[in-house]
């Protein structure tokens, strides 16, 4: 049994990634300031006496023993870390200190929830680890894109100076169940939309692709990463390689729901990226991964999730092979 750190711990994927720790038999400290997080994805949790939960923002040092320290506390959505950049640039980099300071005292390894973001809008296609990014440092985006590779080269500085046991994982765009209901990415956006038979809507021509990976998936490879030797360091890429336009997932997503949804196209974001796709092979390499949900059997999981937290009295579910 080891004692586990998972800050950001009642998120999205931090929840499930608390779950998932659990089940292996560990101890876990669940730390998070509830910006985003919520108690409704832990609460589950609550009755397990392997299991602590607290209050704490990463801003503020944090002190407890450890082996291990899972890094993820951060808005990850536009719709929230856009809000308060500031407040977002701080968390990545004040947290990554004091997470780091944290595992250097306690001797810990220490994974940094990193992003496909720290590649910006990419010239490079699919993105290997090797790619610098094509970043804009002062866009809408920066504060949030800019905090984690700040928080990358932190990272990549204690292991280099004080030998401190880091990994540094890449996530793509993933999605399940959990995601807040105004979390504002597309996989909920047109989920919910298309259980309430509003239009669904697109940001640009919707030619723009993306690789979506279900959640289960993602933290297997978070695992696998930490359970790597003090060698590897990373970054190495997590995600999906089965790209879709954004068109073709509102099709998908009104197929499997059975809407009646429109769908409606408007004004893309400020340096929202043409196309994201991960090479993988360095996770295939190093950690024997590769997802193995398909994207159909993960979206009939997130719709029936979606069901039960939205009024959808009216809408009748047809789970479509």
């Amino acid at each position: 049994m080891k004692r586990i750190l998972v800050t950001g711990g009642a998120g999205f994927i931090g929840s499930h990634l608390c779950e998932h720790l659990l089940n292996d038999g560990h101890d876990v400290i669940c730390l998070d300031n509830f910006l985003t997080g919520s108690k409704i994805n832990i609460e589950h949790l609550i009755g397990n006496k392997y299991f602590e939960l607290v209050r704490h923002d990463v801003i503020m040092p944090f002190y407890a023993e450890v082996d291990e320290i899972y890094n993820l506390a951060c808005p990850a959505s536009p719709v929230h870390y856009q809000v308060n950049p500031i407040k977002t640039i701080k968390t990545s980099v004040m947290g990554a200190i004091n997470m780091l300071g944290l595992a250097k005292r306690t001797r810990a390894k220490i994974l940094q929830a990193s992003t496909s973001e720290v590649y910006g809008n990419p010239e490079i296609h699919p993105q290997p680890e090797s790619y610098w990014g094509n970043v804009n440092p002062l866009g809408s985006r920066s504060s949030y894109d800019e905090g984690k590779r700040c928080a990358e080269s932190l990272f990549m500085s204690y292991y280099h100076q004080n030998d401190v046991k880091i990994k540094i994982a890449r996530i793509f765009n993933t999605y399940g169940p959990r995601m807040m209901l105004n979390d504002g990415r597309v996989v909920s956006n047109f989920i919910i939309q298309a259980l309430r038979n509003e239009p669904l809507t697109i940001y640009g021509d919707g030619a723009q692709t993306r690789c979506f990976q279900y959640i289960d998936d993602l933290v297997e490879g978070l695992v696998k990463l930490m359970d790597t030797g003090h060698t590897v360091t990373g970054p190495v890429n997590i995600g999906s390689t089965n790209e879709y336009s954004v068109t073709k997932l509102a099709q998908k997503i009104t197929d499997l729901t059975g809407s009646k949804s429109d769908i409606i196209y408007t004004e893309l974001p400020e340096d929202d990226p043409v196309q994201r796709k991960p090479d993988i092979s360095l996770a295939e390499k190093l950690l024997a991964w590769k997802p193995r949900v398909s994207l159909d059997e993960g979206l009939k999981k997130t719709i029936q999730y979606y069901i039960k937290k939205i009024d959808a009295s009216a809408y009748v579910f047809e789970n479509k092979k």
